[in-house]
């Protein structure tokens, strides 16, 4: 980004220390140093620019991606002799993920992260 695209950006996210603003109560300013302030109006858009390159992180490994707002899924199918693969895909596309999320000041949630296995009564086993 360059030119003009990028004095604007630039002009909302710098100096701009948010507050919470109750009624007539107004709390302290804070100097954010990264991110962007909660329920702000380019909130959204910017997570997703920032975010972008994690779907083709999460494609590498042969997933199909679905982001939204700050929630990640990623979804996988396998026959059932290549169960094995598929758990060592997922891992390995996870280990990546969090690496990924830890060099741009991101942070895994390992408390809401969950697996969920489907299969047919018959092939459960």
């Amino acid at each position: 980004m360059d030119g003009q695209v990028l004095e604007w950006f630039r002009s909302y996210l710098h100096g701009r220390p948010p507050y919470v603003r109750r009624g007539m109560l107004k709390s302290l300013s804070v100097l954010l140093v990264c991110g962007v302030p909660q329920g702000s109006v380019l909130g959204p858009i910017l997570f997703i620019l920032y975010t972008a390159e994690l779907i083709g992180l999460i494609e590498q490994h042969g997933f199909c991606p679905h982001l939204y707002a700050d929630d990640t899924q990623l979804s996988g199918r396998c026959r059932p002799s290549a169960t094995q693969d598929l758990q060592q895909r997922l891992s390995a596309c996870i280990d990546e993920v969090h690496s990924w999320m830890q060099s741009n000041r991101l942070q895994l949630n390992t408390n809401k992260s969950e697996l969920l296995w489907c299969a047919t009564a018959r092939r459960r086993h």
